[in-house]
């Protein structure tokens, strides 16, 4: 009998995919190739534009409750967070690290204690320089705060800002978002950093 996994994806506008005209974004991709692995999964995909690591930690766990009725299946939650809290607004960052990093580290701990795996997506770069180095410092924050909860983690900031089809798409696009192929860059180092063995 196939395994019932349902994955709760949340996060922000790069969760949901926005700019992919596939409409497929890097969630999408990932739960293909993990069906294609023999992993099949229901995912819910709970990203929402402009969010923050504050935002989604206030509404994760109503969301993830009203979708956990099943008794058979197996739960993860997956959370990808950052890129809006680096983003500068009314001369201010929208959310101080220190406030991301503790806000972040509270969604796992309340995860834990709902008996839920979680599995880290660190943030992806937004096409600015100075944005960028931002969301690099708290990608590092977040991946110590992962090892310190012992939860997986995968720095997406790195490599994505050497990536020609991220950098390329975001620069024709709204400058923060890509499309297809860096979706799809996205999805791989996603898949590299160990999501297919995470689910089993």
């Amino acid at each position: 009998m196939t395994r019932d996994r349902r994955i709760l994806f949340l996060g922000d506008s790069f969760v949901a995919g926005y700019g992919d005209q596939a409409g497929l974004g890097w969630v999408g991709r990932v739960v293909a190739a993990a069906h294609d692995a023999g992993r099949p999964l229901t995912a819910y995909n709970l990203g929402v534009r402009r969010d923050t690591s504050v935002d989604v930690l206030a509404r994760w766990e109503f969301e993830a409750r009203v979708r956990m009725g099943a008794a058979e299946a197996s739960y993860g939650v997956v959370v990808g967070v950052g890129t809006n809290d680096m983003t500068m607004q009314d001369g201010r960052i929208r959310v101080e690290p220190g406030v991301a990093v503790d806000s972040l580290g509270r969604l796992i701990q309340t995860a834990r204690a709902l008996g839920l795996d979680v599995f880290v997506i660190g943030p992806p770069p937004a096409g600015e320089p100075e944005h960028d180095e931002r969301i690099c410092a708290l990608s590092a924050r977040f991946a110590a705060l992962a090892r310190e909860h012992d939860v997986a983690f995968v720095d997406t900031a790195t490599a994505l800002r050497a990536t020609p089809a991220w950098v390329t798409e975001v620069a024709a696009g709204d400058g923060s978002h890509p499309a297809a192929g860096g979706y799809a860059a996205l999805a791989g180092l996603v898949l590299r950093g160990g999501l297919l063995a995470w689910l089993d």
